[in-house]
């Protein structure tokens, strides 16, 4: 099956509380902000999210929430739930029926406390995003401290946001990390991505992750984001 954009092709990226248009039945949806506290959170992860929801109050900052949607129709899973900030593709990812109802966003796979626990916040006038961070116990590598990997997803995922936000839906191109020193599991981290340049379709950003404190610098970041032609497939 193809797809198309909707009017707005950001919508479901930004965290838009609007299921996806379904077609196939009138089953209802349950949707659910997997970027608001759970009982998974740490003390650290939770003053931090009520400082940024502080700071949204005068507009200066923007909370992105991350809707997915719940359905016992399983075999449609990810129609129903399409992702927010998971783009609806031309080619709705390509996959198969069967392939379809396996899908799942690599950050929001996980059972809460386990994998990826992050909220994310905007500042529109720093071209800006702040993502406060909680790595679960799936998500080891060297034995009591987060994996490498996790935390490029991350970076990715933190960088890519605010590409997302200054220019609609991207594609990373370029990521490169420099780490330098391990992060603890189940530790709180925040992430900081701002915008260095655009230019053309190019998006050009930085990105680093420092302990709540900010006294402990972790991994230090640049990436390059190219904006999709809406119009166009991915393939």
């Amino acid at each position: 099956m193809r797809l198309t954009l909707e009017n707005d092709p950001c919508a479901c990226w930004r965290g838009d509380p609007r299921p996806a248009q379904r077609s196939f039945s009138s089953e209802k949806v349950t949707l659910k902000d997997r970027s608001l506290p759970n009982p998974s959170w740490s003390k650290d992860i939770r003053l931090l999210f009520d400082h940024f929801m502080k700071k949204c109050e005068d507009g200066s900052w923007e909370y992105l929430p991350f809707y997915t949607s719940k359905s016992s129709h399983k075999s449609q899973d990810l129609k129903t739930r399409c992702p927010a900030r998971l783009p609806r593709s031309p080619t709705d990812l390509n996959l198969k029926e069967e392939q379809n109802s396996e899908a799942r966003l690599f950050t929001r796979s996980y059972e809460e406390g386990l994998g990826f626990e992050y909220a994310m916040f905007y500042n529109d006038a720093e071209k800006r995003v702040v993502c406060l961070f909680q790595g679960g116990p799936y998500l080891q590598g060297v034995p009591g401290y987060l994996h490498g990997g996790a935390a490029a997803t991350m970076i990715d995922a933190t960088a890519g946001m605010c590409a997302i936000m200054v220019g609609g839906i991207v594609m990373t191109a370029n990521l490169n990390i420099n780490y330098k020193r391990a992060i603890p599991l189940c530790s709180v981290v925040v992430l900081n991505s701002q915008l260095d340049k655009l230019e053309g379709r190019k998006a050009f950003l930085s990105c680093n992750v420092q302990s709540v404190d900010g006294k402990t610098l972790y991994i230090e970041a640049t990436s390059l984001f190219v904006k999709l032609d809406p119009n166009k497939s991915l393939t």
